[in-house]
């Protein structure tokens, strides 16, 4: 799997797991959830907890009071699992007596390691629902791009991490003015001039490369501003890492090249930013219409695609983010048939008919999983790219309206 499959995947998981949790609802405020940075020790948050736990028989209604400090003693529970420290990025814990139906309550203890953002601060918060805000920010503000910016008297490099600006390096230059002090002829000046110019932009090309090269494969691209020739000059001089300079997604006319620039730059380039985002889904949508066209190398539908992967002739297996629903496995114990069918995650598992004998077959909980892990374990078997297609374009909402949400691109015409 390549760090962009494997990005998207975690991304996917980072949403369902979101969606679960917004789903569930407690009576009263008695649903806990802790947002732990990285840098907070563990010894510390077993300690606020404690003290809640001891604030918490206060509680009026006997039900809460029982059901936050139940919740409580589960996330201290949970916290032994940990060293000192949690895990890089943080730790988001969840816990709390869950609406089951039917006046019934069950309790839920859910651990969240690592988010695709650090944790920025230590939060505590008791509710009837859980809070997950600040992870849907942090799906918001997935990606990562190098920043420069630079004139012929300074220049700032660093990153914009989701919707964040990290400055990171900065140089000052020794490049002189453009009036030659007395003694120097008007050529000599001009020269010293231009080597100067050249060993300011092979000085901010270094910092530059010395931090996106290591981040080569991470990298969404890279942001150049500055005024004109500046600009033009640092980019056409081919100073960067030729495996840099290649992810340069565009260049802008910034006033500031201060650290104030970098946040100027990521103002500018907002446009540009919104097409790179969806230009490797349009890529990817434009080649599967183009041999859906032909009639050659493409399959969609829920079934089709699937028994494509299992003959190992899907290359790129293409999947909507917006897909929300389960694979359900029909077994017929008629004439030994097993059909595959896709419902809501939300809904109860109906039944169906058998597409060979026409029985009417039924399938319990446990013959139904998420649809898209079902699809990626396979994909990953067979060697299968997969690609998750974002909706907001034309193409990639026909994925999910017009095709089901599934499809691929194939090796090999398989005739299914």
């Amino acid at each position: 799997m390549s760090q962009e499959e494997g990005a998207d995947r975690k991304k996917y998981e980072f949403r369902k797991v979101i969606e679960d949790l917004k789903n569930f609802e407690g009576s009263g405020t008695q649903l806990v959830t802790i947002y732990i940075p990285e840098d907070r020790q563990i010894s510390d948050v077993v300690a606020h907890v404690t003290q809640e736990h001891s604030e918490a028989a206060n509680i009026k209604s006997k039900q809460t009071r029982t059901n936050v400090q139940d919740a409580l003693t589960s996330i201290k529970d949970r916290l032994r699992y940990y060293d000192a420290f949690p895990p890089d990025n943080g730790l988001v814990l969840f816990s709390g007596a869950v609406n089951s139906g039917g006046g019934q309550t069950e309790m839920v203890t859910k651990a969240l390691e690592g988010p695709p953002q650090p944790v920025e601060s230590f939060r505590y918060h008791c509710d009837s629902d859980f809070l997950t805000e600040p992870l849907e920010h942090m799906l918001e503000d997935q990606g990562l791009y190098g920043l420069i910016v630079l004139d012929r008297r300074e220049a700032n490099v660093g990153w914009l991490k989701g919707k964040r600006v990290v400055p990171v390096k900065s140089a000052s230059s020794l490049v002189p003015g453009k009036q030659r002090k007395g003694g120097q002829s008007a050529q000599r000046f001009a020269r010293l001039r231009l080597e100067a110019i050249d060993n300011f932009y092979q000085e901010v090309a270094g910092m530059a490369n010395d931090l996106f090269v290591p981040k080569r494969h991470e990298l969404d691209g890279v942001l150049v501003g500055g005024p004109s020739p500046t600009k033009d000059e640092f980019l056409d001089g081919d100073y960067l890492h030729h495996e840099i300079q290649d992810t340069v997604i565009d260049k802008f006319d910034v006033s500031y090249t201060d650290e104030s620039g970098l946040k100027d730059l990521v103002d500018r380039a907002q446009d540009a930013l919104a097409d790179a985002e969806i230009m490797k889904d349009k890529k990817v949508m434009e080649r599967f219409f183009k041999e859906l066209n032909s009639g050659e190398l493409a399959t969609y539908g829920f079934q089709q695609t699937r028994t494509n992967l299992i003959m190992g002739s899907v290359e790129t297996l293409l999947i909507s983010e917006d897909l929300r629903q389960d694979a359900i496995t029909y077994d017929c114990d008629a004439c030994g048939n097993t059909d595959y069918a896709l419902v809501d995650r939300r809904k109860s598992t109906p039944e169906h008919d058998c597409s060979e004998c026409g029985t009417t077959l039924t399938a319990d909980e446990d013959d139904r999983e998420d649809a898209i892990e079902h699809l990626i374990s396979i994909a990953e078997q067979r060697g299968t790219e997969t690609k998750f297609i974002s909706s907001d374009f034309e193409k990639g909402e026909q994925l999910y309206n017009a095709f089901g949400g599934v499809a691929g691109i194939l090796r090999y015409n398989t005739g299914v």
